[in-house]
């Protein structure tokens, strides 16, 4: 969200810019601040229909208002907060994921002036963004429970015979999406999810098996090869090009001893770098 505002203010030139994410049912609680002078705003709940944001939020679609206080297009239940700021000219944007408001950005200013088209694109983008690592906060929390469950069915019982492709599944997706992640606790759980898929599935050790080390992009790519896609298919999930995951590939089969793909992933479950 921070991140999200930062570009909001730099893409349309606006001075302050605030926001914040659902909490609760058509509820959106403000939790981030730039620019801003005091604190009147800090943790106002915009409920739906209410004022600028809640009209966003009712409409699924951005909304502006050159003069707050004087706008007759929405009500007036946050007067007193955006008279403390002395904002007049605001716009309000939903975050929109999947077709649920999720959360809305404003940017403002302090003089009322019209907001043009170009200071309106700009600040849809900026909640594309937020748009986008919802998007990838929902996939990572959805792909742990699911890893958890195959992992472990049963207190104290590893995955069926029949769980592990899906074992596997989880893994590659988890370590696809950890570098997307800007959550660094949520990073840090996914990263410990794929550690105890990787640790649960360990085959028994050779002899002659000594310990690898393998970089996280060369675990990402093996992870993407033991699922069987293809070198251009990797490359798609895992945001680089083909040539690079290549690279990746040939490096971690260099550090493994193997001569082929599927004696890398062997090789690496057997280190317990893979489910």
């Amino acid at each position: 969200m921070r991140a999200a505002l930062l570009r909001l203010r730099r893409g349309t030139g606006l001075p302050v810019a605030f926001g914040g994410l659902l909490d609760g049912p058509r509820q959106v609680r403000i939790g981030e601040l730039i620019g801003t002078g005091t604190r009147a705003l800090q943790g106002l709940a915009i409920s739906s229909g209410n004022g600028l944001g809640g009209k966003a939020v009712a409409l699924s679609r951005p909304c502006a208002v050159t003069d707050y206080h004087g706008s007759r297009h929405i009500s007036h239940e946050y007067d007193a907060a955006v008279a403390a700021e002395g904002l007049r000219s605001v716009l309000a944007v939903p975050v929109v994921v999947r077709r649920r408001v999720r959360g809305v950005l404003y940017g403002a200013l302090r003089a009322a002036q019209p907001l043009g088209d170009r200071t309106l694109s700009a600040a849809v983008a900026a909640a594309r963004d937020v748009e986008q690592a919802l998007v990838v906060r929902d996939e990572v929390r959805s792909l742990l429970a699911a890893a958890r469950e195959a992992a472990v069915p049963e207190e104290g019982s590893g995955p069926g015979p029949g769980a592990w492709e899906q074992v596997r599944e989880a893994h590659g997706a988890l370590r696809a999406l950890a570098p997307r992640v800007t959550d660094a606790a949520l990073r840090a759980e996914l990263l410990a999810v794929c550690g105890r898929l990787e640790s649960a599935a360990t085959l028994p050790a050779q002899p002659r098996d000594r310990p690898v080390a393998l970089a996280p992009r060369e675990v990402d790519v093996l992870s993407c090869v033991a699922t069987g896609v293809t070198n251009a298919a990797a490359a798609e999930r895992l945001g680089l090009r083909p040539e690079t995951v290549k690279g990746y590939l040939r490096s971690a089969m260099r550090k493994l001893g193997a001569h082929t793909r599927l004696e890398a992933v062997v090789a690496a479950r057997r280190a317990g770098l893979l489910p």
